[in-house]
């Protein structure tokens, strides 16, 4: 409701002054409430408001009159103070000569006394103007902790597994969840083959669906263009969406041309465009796309780690990593256990698979660079989490964790902290490691969930971590200031710690190698001691059998 007040005069009374007067308040319009209409408005409870008890006072003008001097005549001479000066008040002109003179002195003193600091300075080199005399207190350690803000579920009935986490490059503000099932022959009917983004300011319901023609496997953001979404499917269609656009996917990758099974990584690639992207299947081909023309693959990789390029004997990939630190290089892991490295400016296919990496003996599920060391890189699979170094060629791990008794199903580095990186495990467990302070136990162990955690991602502050269940429960979980705070000479002593590890590892390296040479060696000089050795086994077999032979008769009688 406006209250408006007219004024109306006459067109000869224009340009003539107001005349306004004071009055007592007259009510003119009288508005009763009425509650039948209460049901149309809102009430706005609390009601924010400013009351200024003062009125806003400023300083607008000021009388100086402390000393009323008549000059008649100025002549300035150094020092300032001007001659032939006729002075009414000569109290006040004494008293102003004793300042400015007071003030001279000071000026002259302090500019001897600099000269004296610059003279005494330039004698004395060895003083360090800029050293901490005074280091500063050590902060008490806090304890490791962490605990769950927001709990992101998947909102159809029949659950999935949430396979993949990806935050929004602009500041974290949303996570991509990738929900499908990747048990053998799941047939559900009622198994939606949707996923979603969620918005953190509000986690209860999705911010955008993704609509598929197949379940996702995995989602990835483009760090150039944030509106762009890049998925692997389970049937091995690359898909893209534009989120401006709807959860509609904009651009496909046609089936004839895809991956035979489904697509496990997929990034996207550093270019001027930013329109380049990789993907990665089980079975055992990486392939090079254009989202600007996504008919077919620009570039093809078979991973024959015999360097053939056959097909049928390629390994397949579970696992992809490519860092814009290397934009060379990028890492594979398969399900065969080995982690193939690969250089994507070879000339021929066969050269672009650089080094081999063996040490587990399942799946690689996640193979990811340390942030702060490229070419230290981690691999989880199995029952152990490992720290690997490009540097040593065909050779085992520098680091790893304790062998534990559930499954190790993925992993990721703290973006913060050069030595703690982040496993889950199949029983629901998170499990924080900093080796630069502990390498037998983990920092910190939570019990997250009672489902398998298949999905783990950090946030960039590496203060919040997200982790998805096999139900499609994503737990995001924020970790105490001691687990996510670089403290000082770290990344030197993590460095130093890595370097050290790698020359035990090539000393342990060159003393197998002497092994197996002074071996073939001695195979070589001595044939008939090797036949020798061969008999003696197989005798000693034979006794064994027929002690076991002659155990069991006994035990049959």
């Amino acid at each position: 409701m406006e209250i408006k007040l007219e004024y109306t005069r006459k067109r000869s009374e224009f340009g003539r002054p107001c005349s306004f007067s004071d009055w007592g308040a007259e009510v003119t319009v009288d508005i009763p409430p009425d509650p039948s209409l209460a049901a149309d408005f809102i009430p706005q409870d609390p009601v924010d408001f400013c009351v200024q008890q003062g009125p806003v006072m400023a300083v607008h003008e000021m009388n100086t009159e402390r000393a009323q001097v008549s000059i008649q005549g100025v002549n300035h001479v150094e020092g300032g103070w001007p001659k032939h000066v006729d002075y009414q008040n000569s109290e006040l002109t004494t008293r102003y000569r004793e300042e400015t003179e007071r003030e001279e002195v000071y000026t002259r003193s302090v500019q001897r006394l600099s000269s004296l600091m610059e003279h005494y300075i330039r004698q004395n080199n060895a003083i360090d103007i800029y050293e901490e005399y005074f280091e500063e207190e050590e902060e008490e350690e806090e304890h490791p902790s962490a605990k769950t803000i927001t709990v992101l579920r998947d909102p159809n009935t029949t659950k999935r597994m949430a396979t993949h986490l990806c935050w929004h490059p602009d500041a974290n503000r949303a996570v991509a969840v990738a929900y499908c099932s990747l048990d053998f022959q799941d047939s559900r009917k009622d198994m939606s083959f949707e996923s979603y983004i969620w918005d953190l300011e509000s986690p209860y319901n999705p911010e955008l669906t993704l609509k598929p023609s197949s379940p996702v496997v995995t989602l990835e953001y483009n760090s150039k263009d944030w509106h762009h979404v890049l998925g692997g499917c389970y049937n091995g269609q690359i898909v893209l969406w534009d989120t401006r656009k709807g959860g509609l996917p904009v651009e496909m990758t046609p089936m004839e041309f895809s991956h035979r099974e489904p697509v496990y990584g997929a990034c996207w690639l550093p270019s001027r465009t930013g329109t380049e992207c990789l993907s990665a299947s089980t079975d055992g081909q990486v392939l090079w796309w254009d989202i600007r023309s996504m008919s077919e693959p620009s570039e093809r990789l078979i991973l024959d780690i015999s360097r053939q390029d056959q097909l049928k004997d390629a390994l397949g990939a579970i696992s992809l990593e490519f860092a814009a630190s290397m934009p060379t290089k990028f890492l594979v892991g398969t399900e065969q256990g080995v982690i193939i490295s690969c250089n994507r400016d070879a000339k021929t296919p066969p050269d672009k698979i650089a080094n081999i990496f063996r040490g587990h003996i399942g799946a690689v599920y996640t193979v990811t660079r340390n942030p702060f060391f490229p070419k230290v890189f981690l691999s989880v699979g199995d029952w152990t989490a490992r720290i690997w170094t490009e540097e040593l060629s065909d050779s085992s791990s520098i680091m790893e964790t304790k062998c534990h008794t559930p499954y190790v199903l993925d992993g990721c580095w703290s973006p913060v902290k050069p030595a703690v990186f982040f496993i889950t495990k199949s029983d629901g467990t998170l499990d924080i490691w900093d080796f630069l302070f502990h390498q037998k136990e983990p920092s910190l162990s939570l019990k997250v969930s009672n489902e398998p955690l298949l999905s783990l991602c950090s946030q960039d502050n590496g203060r919040i971590i997200g982790c998805g269940t096999r139900l499609g429960t994503v737990s995001l979980l924020e970790i105490s200031p001691g687990l996510c705070t670089m403290r000082k000479n770290e990344k030197t002593l993590t460095s130093t710690m890595f370097e050290r590890e790698a020359r035990r590892e090539k000393v342990l390296q060159d003393k197998h190698r002497e092994r197996l040479l002074r071996l073939e060696e001695r195979a070589r000089a001595k044939p008939e001691e090797q036949e020798d050795a061969q008999e003696v086994f197989k005798q000693a077999q034979a006794d064994f059998f027929s002690i076991i032979k002659a155990e069991k008769r006994r035990r049959g009688q």
